[in-house]
């Protein structure tokens, strides 16, 4: 199908899809704010949960998460193009287990990682097909769910507009298939942004989507090991009043440092939320990024001991959403 006649009809179902969907309450962007279906602000605190890779371990993770202190978590899911594709009813799954716990879900494709650079890494347009199957999950959850298209998709010679483009299809695409929630966009050079394109193309791509539901996503690694890159990009999203969440993060990337003490300190004043990478299970080379050790959460590492228990900390900082006691 031609690009122009594709359009056409993506937008023709678009249209038709929001005009007969019915109003749910779920997440949604208020002045530059995340907001629940309660109409409160939401912070996420949480932390990423390696799904696809280990994906017996999630429910328990959930639980002692939660039992720590997380109102969130982030779930790594494979659209089967690299790993083990995660079955609706394996998402099904986590999604009641979630609720039980308490905890917002953040669900993204990790297949796309890299792409651009790593040969195996998948378009972000390939993600797609995967949601449309994860759709009829995921309908009615609007309060529970957040998307995140597709896990740090452009790196390389991929370049800004290409990242603005595939993003602003996918969004388009994704609402054509009927999904209302709340959008989450990684951003460009694996996530770090370090070239700036998702702080500078950030307005065009909220502005593409006719909900106006798009939360950006930036993984804070060895580009920012000072404060004043933390600061200086937190306050590019807050001057532009769109929501930021650190999705990921840690206290150093690779033997590179980060400044984790200033992304605490500068996420706790302005509001900004943020999910520590990650629960446990990490390769050899980032294994001091392990929350906790091998997969339990009561024996904590010193990054997990700083990430639950420090100040700005998850104990010191995080509040769960009303949603889950009925908004009361």
């Amino acid at each position: 199908m031609g690009n122009a006649i594709w359009t056409v009809a993506v937008g023709v179902a678009l249209a038709s899809v929001l005009a007969a969907a019915p109003a749910f309450a779920g997440f949604s962007v208020r002045d530059g704010r995340l907001v629940d279906a309660c109409g409160e602000a939401f912070v996420a605190r949480g932390v990423n949960l390696p799904h696809a890779w280990k994906p017996r371990a999630t429910g328990k993770a959930i639980r002692q998460s939660a039992a720590l202190g997380a109102n969130a978590v982030r779930i790594v899911l494979s659209d089967g193009t690299r790993w083990r594709r995660t079955s609706p009813q394996a998402v099904r799954k986590i999604l009641v287990q979630a609720r039980r716990a308490r905890q917002v879900v953040i669900l993204e494709v990790h297949d796309t990682t890299g792409y651009g650079l790593e040969p195996e890494a998948a378009h972000i347009g390939s993600a797609l097909a995967y949601w449309a199957k994860l759709e009829p999950v995921l309908r009615g959850q609007e309060d529970l769910v957040l998307v995140n298209i597709g896990n740090e998709p452009t790196a390389g010679a991929t370049t800004p507009e290409q990242w603005l483009e595939a993003h602003r299809t996918a969004i388009i695409a994704l609402r054509a298939l009927g999904l209302r929630h709340t959008l989450v966009v990684d951003a460009h050079d694996y996530g770090q942004d370090r070239s700036g394109t998702m702080r500078d193309r950030a307005a065009q791509l909220f502005a593409a989507d006719p909900l106006r539901n798009v939360v950006f996503d930036v993984h804070m690694y060895e580009a920012y090991g000072e404060a004043q890159a933390v600061e200086r990009y937190l306050r590019a999203f807050e001057t532009a009043r769109l929501p930021l969440i650190v999705g990921e993060f840690g206290p150093d990337h690779r033997g590179q440092p980060v400044d984790e003490e200033a992304i605490f300190r500068l996420a706790g004043a302005m509001g900004v939320g943020y999910l520590g990478w990650s629960w446990s299970g990490n390769a050899q080379e980032v294994a001091n990024l392990d929350l906790v050790e091998r997969f339990d959460g009561r024996r904590l590492t010193p990054w997990g001991e700083r990430f639950f228990y420090g100040p700005g900390g998850v104990r010191q900082t995080s509040r769960r959403s009303r949603v889950f006691s009925g908004c009361r």
